[in-house]
């Protein structure tokens, strides 16, 4: 009898034995399905993970090259090569290398260089300044591309040409050093941004947005990208076959070229595509612009038109970006309530003077300068900030084209402010 009972114990623990295995089986089986499923998921989360932390190691590594690798003052560059960019030879780029042959920083799409230049019979170095008119990405060069500009249309006779850009023409040859500070400026495209975008340039201002969509495309960014260009004719037209050649072989990018004024060797369909000016009405004929961010270059008066024509159709102010490449307008006359001219007080601190600015005194700038009081001078249009000063009390005010957030706190730009109160200014 024992042994009957010993004998199905021990089958019993024997089915139990084999029905743990089987179980065991089962859960080994389910486990192992289970974290393959998680071993694959993992993986994927690990190379998302790794591609990630990999944009953000460049985008740190940019951010290092653009700030910490940087240089401050002037630094000698070399002028490696000059191409004509135009049938009309009136705009020259100029590639530039480092004398020192050392680092070359990177910098934001859009932005530009200052140049500085002492000419014979110049009794102060002459400076201006000209976007970088290339892709960050080309990392052995800088390149800007520059219009010899003759005297403003409206300017008296005898009014000379424009100094910086008849020096780069007719004087700068290959081999030649300038002096250059580094790439810097508030115009530049939104880098994070995955919107569609929209490039508009008037003549020579089509330059830092050859820089946007040459960064884009070195990029192999897939936003879409609407390139409209607007010159008087062929002769004018710039960069002819590289911005072509970009629009044919990507199928994002397409580029809308309108002259103004075609002469009888322009070919409608070849060399434009538009008759007139670029406006708004002509960029509706093509897209809805409702989506798009807008970056434009040009006269004031065209970019200050489209981006008010824009803003009634309802795009947004923070997706609207512009740079003009000519001085601001002259301040307005200003008048008291009675109709007396106003007049302010300013107080030069470190100069130890205290003067009186009426309306035909001009920008701060220049009633300095006239009063024997030196403020670095820069671009005078307010796009480079070389000139910005510490006001220490009052307020100034600016002309209706100033750029979005100018001033930082405390610091403003007398090139092209006028005051609004009495001034105490740290110069």
């Amino acid at each position: 009898m024992m042994l009957q009972i010993d004998t199905m114990l021990a089958v019993s623990g024997l089915l139990t034995v084999t029905a743990a295995l089987a179980q065991a089986a089962v859960g080994i089986g389910t486990a192992f399905a289970r974290n393959k499923r998680e071993v694959l998921f993992d993986k994927s989360r690990i190379e998302r993970f790794d591609a990630l932390a990999a944009a953000v190691r460049e985008r740190e590594q940019t951010d290092r090259e653009r700030n910490v690798l940087s240089w401050t003052g002037k630094r000698k560059f070399r002028i490696r090569q000059r191409v004509y960019e135009n049938p009309n030879f009136d705009i020259c780029s100029f590639y530039l290398v480092p004398h020192d042959q050392g680092f070359l920083p990177s910098f934001r799409p859009g932005q530009f260089l200052r140049f500085e230049a002492t000419v014979p019979g110049e009794t102060l170095p002459i400076s201006g300044i000209y976007s970088l008119s290339d892709s960050p990405t080309k990392d052995a060069h800088y390149r800007v591309s520059v219009k010899k500009m003759g005297p403003p249309a409206d300017a008296p006779e005898g009014t000379p040409p424009g100094r910086c850009s008849n020096y780069f023409h007719d004087s700068l040859k290959e081999g030649d050093t300038i002096d250059v500070y580094a790439p810097s400026g508030p115009f530049f495209i939104d880098d994070e941004s995955e919107r569609p975008v929209v490039l508009i340039a008037g003549g020579v201002g089509l330059t830092p947005l050859v820089s946007m969509i040459t960064w884009l495309v070195d990029t192999e960014s897939h936003r879409e990208v609407w390139f409209f260009y607007g010159v008087r004719n062929r002769g004018e037209h710039a960069m002819y076959e590289m911005l072509r050649k970009l629009a044919d072989e990507h199928s994002n990018i397409h580029l809308v070229v309108a002259y103004s004024r075609p002469s009888e060797n322009c070919t409608k369909g070849t060399d434009y595509d538009a008759e007139g000016r670029i406006t708004t009405d002509l960029i509706r004929s093509y897209i809805d612009p409702i989506k798009y961010e807008f970056y434009m270059c040009g006269l004031p008066a065209m970019t200050k038109k489209i981006a008010a024509d824009l803003k009634a159709l309802g795009v947004e102010d923070g997706h609207i970006s512009f740079e003009a490449f000519l001085p601001p307008p002259p301040p307005k006359k200003k008048k008291s309530v009675d109709g007396d001219t106003i007049s302010f007080q300013i107080e030069f601190k470190k100069s130890k003077k205290t003067l009186t600015w009426t309306e035909g005194d001009g920008f701060l700038w220049q009633f300095a300068k006239e009063n024997g009081i030196t403020i670095a001078k820069g671009c005078m249009s307010g796009i480079d900030r070389f000139c910005e000063t510490t006001i220490l009390s009052g307020e100034v005010e600016y002309p209706e084209t100033k750029p979005k957030d100018r001033d930082p706190s405390g610091s403003f730009l007398p090139c092209i402010a006028t005051p609004k109160t009495d001034l105490v200014l740290d110069c």
